[in-house]
């Protein structure tokens, strides 16, 4: 464009305002964006404390007479939540509030419940580790340990570390076994047996079956000495 076109573009002017504009707004961003950066951090930081508090409170309110205020029940009739995988208790919770996993005790506990106090629960008792408990029984353990590690390929029961892991920490869909209570470990086996637990993996439902009364209580020892 040539010098005498330029200074007849009736646009120009607008454009020169445009740039002046763009570029102040981008110094402004610049100098504030620093500034915005720790509100967002902080109101992160905010929302994740109200989070947290509000699953203690819930503890307090609904879980600590069975579970213990830490997930570490000394009733081996409840089971053990400290230190289970966050998404694995979550949706425990969500099939006890729909009627998914049967219990009497569960559901009206978790019924009230949002899908957001779920998850707060599911990482206040992830956080939390239950502390191992000593072999009663070395032998047991022993043979647990071996079923665990290896199965037994006589009667088809596949070694449970394939899927549980090698400690037992499970996944986020599957449970963290190590330092469960043995009864608690025991009666879970026996109700995939039996077909009276349907919510999860429909594989535990054979393996179950394929347990001889023995590997079960050998199993559930091992899996309690575990941290």
């Amino acid at each position: 464009m040539s010098p005498l076109s330029r200074a007849l573009d009736p646009e120009r002017p607008a454009r020169a305002v445009a740039r002046n504009v763009l570029g102040a707004a981008g110094r402004a961003y610049g100098a504030w964006r620093p500034l915005l950066g720790a509100v967002l951090v902080l109101s992160f930081g905010s929302a994740a404390a109200d989070t947290a508090q509000r699953a203690e409170q819930i503890v307090a309110e609904r879980c600590h007479l069975c579970h213990g205020r830490d997930g570490q029940s000394a009733s081996a009739v409840y089971p053990r939540l400290a230190g289970q995988n966050a998404e694995y208790v979550a949706k425990q919770l969500a099939d006890f509030k729909s009627g998914k996993r049967k219990s009497d005790t569960m559901k009206p506990q978790a019924e009230p419940l949002t899908e957001g106090e779920m998850q707060a629960l599911g990482a206040f008792f992830a956080a939390r580790k239950p502390p191992p408990r000593s072999a009663r029984d070395s032998d047991l353990v022993a043979v647990g340990r071996y079923l665990f590690t290896q199965g037994n390929s006589f009667s088809g029961v596949p070694a449970c570390a394939t899927c549980h892991g090698p400690k037992a920490a499970g996944t986020p869909q599957l449970p963290r076994l190590a330092g469960q209570h043995p009864r608690y470990i025991e009666d879970q086996l026996a109700q995939f047996n039996k077909r009276e637990r349907t919510n999860d993996n429909a594989v535990m439902h054979t393996i179950a079956s394929k347990l001889t009364e023995l590997e079960t209580h050998a199993l559930a020892e091992y899996l309690a000495t575990l941290d």
